[in-house]
């Protein structure tokens, strides 16, 4: 035997190797991601069933599940004239009444089994009240005499997730065996977490460590106590040391990467040195909030530092961040260096370069934009750049380049890349990322998200970035009211839109589909009440905007309405990001249920973003509470990271995030929406260690 194969842990064995599990069962544990006793011994419950409290056979009631305990006085199989069927007959006395189980397609086991004289404790519901009293399929455990320990019965019983053609008492029961042998191996292995299919495995010293809770038990014994506790108080100390363990092994895999990252690499010099900023931030109109300038402080510090930067920077809707990342791109460019900003829409993209062309071409800086529709002229010049060699500083202004993902596409190049500026970051996968950060020689990176971030996210899916957070807005802009109302005051709305409209305003109009599916009729779409509204506001201009608008049609829509020609613009969630038309002081969203909190607050942002009072108004004849939860947070709140952590708790972080992001990281165990002190503590445990 190879040394490799001695180090290689009884846990990662095939599920087949434990006592109970062929062929077939191990195909049916395949189909719940289940390959591996480890993975066998982590399958977390769904639920529990507390099977102690025994009743006497004579107080048993319909419907309602119990335990009792009885000796079996008769049984035999029964068959049916045609064969095809036969039934499995025990009667059980308690002293106190009599209770017949059955079972249908009786097993040849079954009479020597279920002997006469033999006592049995049994779990089920009765079928009716009616004498015989009976229970058809329930589960049992026979009492043999000097054995206390039941796994069906008689304790606490773990519901797991299942599968067709795989039972909770067969499930309960390879889990029991797996354990019983290869409880001691969870003692000695680390933590293993699957990141973006890769398994991640944390060392074992790393979780020896005295957690707090003091009462958190040790590894091991955690998982006997997440299947088989002895009390329910047990569950939930268990499952805490379990997602302790993964969020180790996270932090683990982040920090140990951040570290390595920061052995190999040098940072390029792009502190600035204020010829172009203050110049800039003079002609800018208005003063940075308290917030802006502190963050602003950060950046400078990274880039001017050691290491390339990478920082996350968070702010609510129209709380300046575009700002922010103007200042880090001309600390950049005034370091001799070029910038990239990488945005997941054209129409985002266009709002940037149509900002930074506003801004930096008076300083005598060339911007550039490079999209799906839109390609950069100069871009085969781009090809010959030689990349690596020693650069010198001529002092002369660079260039900033604003795309969608046709900036890393390949065959187009960024020479001299000092700085990578991508906006609302969570539209992009980590690979998407790193190939635009590939195109330099380890340039700083920034990101940005307008969605902003609860700490447990913050901590676990980007904790190999510094954190900024802009936690302040501008003055000077109008409060924004928010309402929820369902279709019947339709014509209300609308006629509180014409008076509006009428005033000078504009309004934005949105609806959760392109086109109406067969299977979604009740679901509105542009395609189709783009003429209802049109007819709505008779006498007023009304645009359309959806994802199949081809590119130069978009922009042409879009310039009519930041001009006023248009009105009312009817559109999907397309506009969420990068629309920013002052004068547009209306939000209309309806089937409003169909949106995620953050996408909603995403959508409100595009108001309140002049002087004027603005109105959000969410239509929705959802019954159902969750969806009334969701919608009574946006009416009460404008605090983005409230409503962030409510769309954590009540969506998951796949909504918040996308699936790029948080379906990369499988947790069993762990609670992003709730174990803020866990992440933390095992933050702090692997700063300590590696």
């Amino acid at each position: 035997m190879s040394s490799s194969e001695k180090n290689i842990s009884p846990l990662a064995a095939s599920v087949g190797s434990v006592w109970g599990v062929g062929e077939e069962r191990a195909k049916l544990l395949a189909r719940l991601e289940i390959f591996t006793v480890e993975d066998l011994l982590l399958h977390n419950p769904r639920r529990y069933e507390d099977r102690r409290k025994f009743l006497p056979i004579r107080d048993l009631k319909e419907k309602e599940p119990a335990t009792v305990r009885g000796t079996i006085i008769a049984a035999g199989i029964k068959r049916f004239q045609k064969g095809a069927r036969s039934l499995f007959e025990c009667v059980f006395d308690d002293g106190t009444a009599r209770l017949h189980c059955r079972w249908w397609q009786a097993q040849a086991w079954m009479p020597d089994w279920y002997a006469v004289g033999r006592e049995f404790l049994i779990y089920g519901k009765l079928d009716n009240e009616k004498k015989p009293r009976t229970f058809t399929h329930p589960e049992t455990e026979y009492c043999e005499p000097g054995d206390d320990e039941f796994i069906h019965v008689n304790r606490i019983v773990p519901i797991h997730p299942l599968t067709e053609g795989l039972t909770a008492r067969v499930m309960r029961s390879i889990i029991w065996r797996a354990l019983e042998k290869y409880e001691n191996e969870l003692s000695v292995a680390g933590c293993k977490l699957r990141v973006e299919n890769s398994v991640f495995a944390t060392p074992k010293e790393l979780l020896t460590f005295n957690f707090q809770p003091a009462t958190l038990p040790e590894r091991a014994a955690a998982v006997r106590m997440i299947h088989f506790p002895e009390e329910l108080t047990d569950v939930e100390f268990a499952r805490q040391r379990l997602a302790l363990d993964e969020f180790v092994a996270l932090q683990f895999q982040i920090q140990s990467r951040r570290k390595k990252f920061e052995a190999f690499t040098k940072a390029l010099p792009c502190g600035g040195d204020n010829r172009l900023m203050k110049p800039f931030l003079s002609a800018l109109g208005f003063k940075l909030t308290a917030a802006q300038a502190n963050v602003l402080k950060e950046i400078r510090a990274d880039m001017g530092g050691a290491h390339p930067m990478r920082r996350l920077l968070q702010g609510d809707v129209g709380s300046g961040k575009t700002a922010v990342a103007a200042c880090s791109a001309l600390m950049a460019i005034e370091s001799g260096f070029n910038v990239a900003l990488m945005a997941p829409t054209e129409i985002l993209a266009e709002q940037h370069f149509r900002n930074f062309s506003k801004w930096f071409e008076p300083l005598g800086i060339k911007v550039e934009i490079q999209t799906g529709s839109r390609k950069i002229v100069s871009a085969p010049l781009l090809k010959s750049a030689v990349r690596g060699k020693p650069f010198t500083f001529n002092l002369q202004p660079s260039t900033l380049f604003i795309g969608t993902h046709a900036l890393f596409t390949t065959g187009f190049d960024l020479p001299m890349l000092g700085l990578v500026i991508i906006d609302e970051q969570h539209k992009f996968g980590v690979t998407q990322r790193e190939a635009l950060v590939r195109k330099g020689n380890y340039p700083h990176l920034l990101v940005m998200t307008a969605t902003p971030i609860p700490r447990t996210l913050g901590l676990t899916l980007y904790g190999d970035l510094d954190i900024s957070v802009i936690d302040e807005l501008p003055g000077g802009r109008g409060a924004i009211k928010t309402f929820v109302r369902t279709t019947e005051k339709l014509p209300k709305v609308f006629e509180f839109i014409r008076e509006k409209i009428a005033s000078g305003r504009q309004a934005y109009i949105v609806y959760p589909r392109v086109d109406v599916a067969d299977t979604d009729k009740d679901i509105k779409a542009v395609t189709k009440e783009f003429a209802n509204v049109q007819k709505a506001l008779t006498g007023f201009k009304v645009g359309l905007l959806h994802g199949r608008v081809k590119a130069a049609e978009k922009e042409a829509v879009m310039a009519e309405f930041r001009a006023n020609k248009i009105q009312a613009l009817v559109a999907t969630s397309l506009i969420e990001v990068g629309v920013d038309v002052p004068n547009a002081t209306i939000m209309l969203i309806e089937n409003a249920e169909h949106f995620g909190l953050a996408q909603l607050h995403q959508l409100r942002g595009r108001i309140g973003r002049g002087a004027h009072e603005s109105f959000c108004i969410l239509i929705s004849d959802a019954l159902n509470e969750e969806s009334q939860a969701r919608l009574k947070i946006l009416e009460e709140t404008n605090d983005g990271f409230k409503i962030a952590e409510a769309d954590l708790k009540l969506r998951g972080p796949g909504e918040l995030l996308g699936q790029q992001q948080s379906g990369a990281m499988r947790l069993r165990f762990g609670n992003l929406a709730e174990d803020l002190n866990l992440i933390r503590q095992a933050r702090e445990l692997v700063r300590k260690q590696i």
